[in-house]
């Protein structure tokens, strides 16, 4: 019979109940008042503000950083080169792309029977192009600026010989391939 009172109660009470989540803070305001209400004082902790000043310091910090970056940009190496020679720069972006292409074309050539001598390829022009850093390097430390670029030019057309050399042996590896598929009878 109580069970029956219940369910009554709970079915006149349906939709009036506070769903609601209380504010922030209100286990702690609750606290105070149980606690005053029983005649315990509580002892309020000082909050730490430390962290305030600290943030604003970090963030002035942060900003002024990165205005100095911005502000103190030197110029890089390929910049400076372009500036003691302005030919150099057209030079370099005339073997640069043509070096690029030879590249891709070189690398969708790519088999399994070829892939160990395109492989050892870019091994060499990795070289090739650290010897090329320390070229423009020097260039800008002012040793003998004739004999550099020559230098510089050497190692690009050396480039553009090996591509080439291992563009024609990939060529003829595939035309074997080839020669070899035809005359093989089942």
């Amino acid at each position: 019979m109580k069970k029956d009172n219940i369910n009554q109660l709970f079915d006149k009470l349906q939709g009036t109940f506070d769903t609601e989540e209380p504010a922030g803070g209100h286990q702690q305001r609750f606290l105070e008042k149980l606690q005053a209400s029983q005649g315990i004082v509580s002892i309020q902790k000082k909050k730490n503000t430390w962290w305030r000043p600290l943030s604003i310091a970090a963030s002035a910090v942060i900003l002024l950083a990165i205005g100095f970056s911005m502000f103190n940009t030197s110029p890089t190496i390929e910049q400076q080169v372009a500036e003691i020679s302005p030919e150099v720069s057209q030079t370099q972006f005339y073997f640069a792309s043509l070096i690029e292409e030879q590249v891709r074309q070189l690398e969708s050539e790519s088999t399994p029977e070829t892939e160990k001598i395109i492989d050892d390829t870019m091994v060499q022009l990795k070289k090739l192009d650290t010897n090329y850093k320390v070229l423009e390097q020097d260039l800008l430390n002012g040793g003998n600026s004739k004999l550099i670029l020559s230098a510089m030019i050497t190692n690009f057309q050396t480039r553009i010989d090996l591509l080439q050399e291992v563009l024609d042996q990939v060529e003829n590896i595939k035309n074997l391939k080839n020669y070899n598929d035809e005359n093989y009878t089942i």
